[in-house]
């Protein structure tokens, strides 16, 4: 996703999932219902996009100081989009990212009714 300074990897595997929803006291659908209504907590945002660098490989110690520049240094409303975007990618998955079974190499796909 193109956030902060340049395009970054944003992913929430299961750890960072469990630290987030710690940190935010919430599950990922709350947070995510918080985010989109507009009543988020400081640590929706922040929290979410820091575990997110991690998850997507940043170091941590790199996802910290970009969140610093650009979440805590920044008006909180430029981050609550972004935000909501890591979130939805892990219950909705990614806009772009094809529904259903990939079809084994060499099979054909199933005829139309």
């Amino acid at each position: 996703m193109e956030w902060a300074d340049g395009s970054h990897r944003f992913c929430l595997p299961l750890a960072q999932l469990e630290e987030l929803q710690t940190q935010c006291d919430a599950g990922p659908i709350v947070i995510s219902n918080r985010l989109e209504s507009g009543e988020w907590r400081v640590s929706d945002i922040y929290q979410t996009l820091r575990l997110g660098l991690i998850g997507g490989g940043m170091a941590p110690v790199d996802a910290l100081r970009l969140c610093k520049a650009y979440v805590l240094d920044r008006p909180w409303l430029e981050n609550v989009r972004p935000a909501h975007a890591v979130i939805q990618a892990v219950l909705i998955g990614k806009l772009d990212e094809p529904v259903g079974k990939s079809q084994a190499v060499g099979q054909e796909s199933d005829p139309t009714a």
